[in-house]
């Protein structure tokens, strides 16, 4: 019989540095998604923060830390980026694993800012978008979720169908920003 056996979308063309930049594939334990019913939206999270790892993010940010965290992605819907949650019921939120739909990339280093400008719309400059701010948004052309991990890092989101041109787009911004 043939053995098979699971291999990430990126493991290709990651990891990759040019000039001050790195990117990098985060494999996380679980994708997540938390999707709150009407009666906890009413009560502010009460119930479902008590039994979440980190409290359920407002708009436009995450909260946690690598290996555990809590993103924003749509008015209704967070993700656990994490292990599963044993805690939550049906009497809590809908919860789906979204682990084989989606990659993360990471992009650090002291130009990630500068590479990021040259893809996205959003401000990412440190006075704007800081640590723990997350955002819908666009790399060119590709729907990403971008949430900043620390002073130089940033965790991007997208479809797993959508990772090679995810890294193709952010290696030619990096040889742009090394070049100068």
């Amino acid at each position: 019989m043939v053995e098979l056996t699971a291999n990430s979308p990126l493991d290709l063309w990651l990891p990759i540095s040019l000039g001050h930049c790195d990117i990098s594939e985060i494999i996380p334990q679980g994708i997540t998604s938390i999707s709150p019913f009407k009666a906890n939206k009413n009560n502010n999270y009460t119930e479902l923060n008590a039994v979440l790892p980190h409290k359920y993010p407002n708009a436009n940010r995450a909260t946690g830390k690598d290996g555990n965290r809590l993103i924003w992605m749509s008015h209704d819907t967070a993700f656990l980026i994490g292990p599963a949650p044993e805690k939550i019921t049906a009497k809590h939120a809908a919860i789906v694993d979204q682990s084989d739909g989606w990659v993360i990339v990471r992009v650090a280093g002291d130009d990630s800012e500068k590479v990021l400008a040259r893809l996205t719309p959003i401000d990412v400059r440190a006075h704007h978008f800081k640590r723990g701010y997350t955002a819908r948004s666009m790399i060119n052309h590709l729907n990403v979720s971008i949430t900043r991990v620390g002073a130089n890092a940033f965790d991007l989101m997208v479809m797993r169908s959508f990772a090679r041109t995810l890294v193709e787009d952010l290696t030619e911004a990096m040889k742009t920003v090394a070049a100068r």
